[in-house]
């Protein structure tokens, strides 16, 4: 029988929780840090020539928060018809970040005792297809699942092709795949696949009998004070919002902020969320108040060289629904997203206190654009430095 989910777990401290979310809920203090002129322009600088780069963003957004106070970098414009530049404010389609959320409503539940890592499809899905019972939530977690990809799945992109604002049955999707194998045995290999966190997301449905906004809402909005974070179905955004472009010379910037809605990517990419807000989060799901330490510790159980996607700076390693990039300059937790009009990064220090934000207003990964994910990747990691040295 469905178990109410309590919106706070046992000993998890509500003043802890709100601590981390103030910071990134203040208004962006953009002098307040003491100030290293000669970073600060350089890295402007970075910004400046990452949007003038052929088929660079039409604008970019980095907001680097330490101990509750914001710098915010901005360069180009997030509205080319009004010309207004991007805003730490503005609403944005995180991408596969949304994975992230996914996994902190799956390990919150798992801290309350509703969940285990080693609950299997079979137990909780049972409705899926029995190839699929054997693998576990944390296999989910880690993408060593081996569930063959739904976004790839040729009846899915014909529907979305006919119709890019196709309102699809979220909870349905995997069924797009439901008659084929799995790619690997299970734990095996590493492939990330969007079909993951579906299944994610059902089976956190599957142990409370709450639909899985709702769950979001609980464990994850509320406790953090994330008052501008959804995840809508349809393909509108709140405004005022970050316009997203497909930036495909010689034709100029098209607008496809809203071209696509969000219920065929639901859990694995559809929360839309503020760089503001966005950094709140991740200060929280990759830092230490989020989840117990037994379960952060499996959470920050990395596996070597597998990436996010794009792949975020440094050398990358999954854990679960996070990624760890080691830099030159130290260690970050974070995880990254592209959608069309799109490319994300968050990520933070391993105690929480700091994080980086860095938006793009087109898309871009190993597939799409792979030089402007090469510039991209090395920017990142510069700002990654400024975020780690300054003490």
């Amino acid at each position: 029988m469905p178990t109410r989910v309590r919106p706070f777990r046992a000993g998890l401290s509500a003043a802890a929780l709100a601590a981390v979310a103030l910071g990134t809920l203040l208004p962006p203090a953009q002098a307040a840090d003491g100030g290293h002129p000669g970073r600060e322009e350089r890295l402007q600088r970075q910004l400046d020539r990452l949007v003038a780069q052929a088929g660079g963003p039409p604008g970019a957004i980095a907001v680097l928060t330490r101990d509750g106070r914001s710098r915010v970098y901005t360069a180009g414009v997030g509205d080319i018809a009004t010309g207004r530049r991007p805003d730490p404010d503005d609403h944005m389609r995180v991408a596969s970040i949304a994975k992230a959320y996914s996994g902190a409503v799956a390990l919150r539940l798992v801290d309350e005792g509703l969940l285990s890592l080693d609950d299997t499809i079979g137990e909780r899905l049972p409705a899926q297809p029995a190839a699929w019972h054997a693998v576990t939530l944390r296999q989910l977690l880690q993408h060593t699942s081996g569930l063959p990809d739904f976004s790839a799945a040729p009846e899915f992109l014909k529907i979305l092709q006919a119709d890019p604002r196709h309102r699809f049955d979220s909870r349905g999707l995997l069924g797009f795949v439901a008659d084929e194998p799995l790619l690997f045995r299970p734990g095996s290999l590493y492939e990330y696949s969007n079909s993951d966190n579906i299944a994610v997301a059902l089976m956190a449905e599957a142990v409370t009998g709450h639909r899985y906004e709702d769950l979001l809402k609980d464990l994850v909005y509320r406790p953090l004070g994330l008052r501008e974070t959804s995840l809508p179905q349809g393909y509108r955004l709140p405004r005022p919002y970050l316009h997203g472009y497909d930036v495909t010379p010689p034709a100029g910037p098209e607008d496809v902020s809203e071209a696509l809605g969000a219920s065929g990517v639901w859990a694995s990419g559809g929360i839309v969320s503020t760089p503001k807000e966005l950094g709140a989060f991740i200060r929280a799901y990759g830092g230490p108040a989020l989840l117990s330490e037994k379960t952060r510790k499996e959470q920050l159980t990395f596996r070597p060289g597998d990436s996010s996607e794009p792949a975020g700076p440094g050398t990358n390693a999954a854990g679960l629904a996070i990624y760890q990039y080691t830099t030159r300059c130290g260690v970050l937790y974070g995880h990254t997203g592209n959608f069309p009009g799109y490319t994300q990064l968050a990520a933070t220090t391993p105690d929480g206190t700091r994080s980086l934000t860095f938006s793009l207003n087109t898309q871009t990964s190993k597939g799409n654009k792979p030089a402007l994910l090469a510039r991209l990747r090395t920017v990142q990691e510069d700002f990654a430095c400024a975020l780690l040295k300054d003490r």
